[in-house]
């Protein structure tokens, strides 16, 4: 069992997944950081200097109305911080589209790589898709002229 364990760690797909989780956990920071100190300050500036992390709903007013979440929680009394869940989407919004174009960036990359060079041709006899310099198709066997 040990060894099968070591090599399935030692697998590349293994340790690439967690290169990225560790790399995704570290981008995630920056991003909080992003949205909380670049993005929203302006956003709530636009719409009344609203400070979004501090809304909140007071579902109990009978321990006194708190100034803001800290106070609130300092208190013990129960608020819906529906705030929190507005920064939370426009984060997730920011590291969705920022992994798309790093998706669409790799994947221009990728088709320019890509120079149209044909690699292989299809067998005239049964349609399969061979190398371009095979002399025998791997499917039905029969031979064919040289490229």
């Amino acid at each position: 069992m040990w060894k099968e364990f070591r090599e399935f760690i030692a697998r590349g797909n293994v340790i690439d997944l967690a290169v990225a989780v560790i790399i995704g956990a570290a981008f995630g920071k920056i991003v909080t950081t992003l949205v909380e100190g670049i993005v929203m300050p302006p956003v709530g500036l636009l719409l009344g200097k609203v400070d979004f992390a501090s809304l909140l709903y007071v579902l109990d007013t009978s321990k006194g109305t708190p100034a803001s979440l800290a106070d609130a929680k300092a208190k013990g009394i129960p608020v819906i911080a529906y705030g929190q869940l507005i920064n939370d989407a426009i984060n997730f919004l920011i590291i969705a589209f920022v992994v798309f174009m790093l998706v669409r960036t790799v994947n221009r990359i990728k088709s320019k790589q890509d120079t149209g060079e044909v690699k292989t041709k299809d067998c005239p006899y049964c349609l399969s898709t061979i190398p371009l310099k095979a002399t025998r198709c791997s499917q039905c066997t029969i031979d064919l002229q040289p490229a």
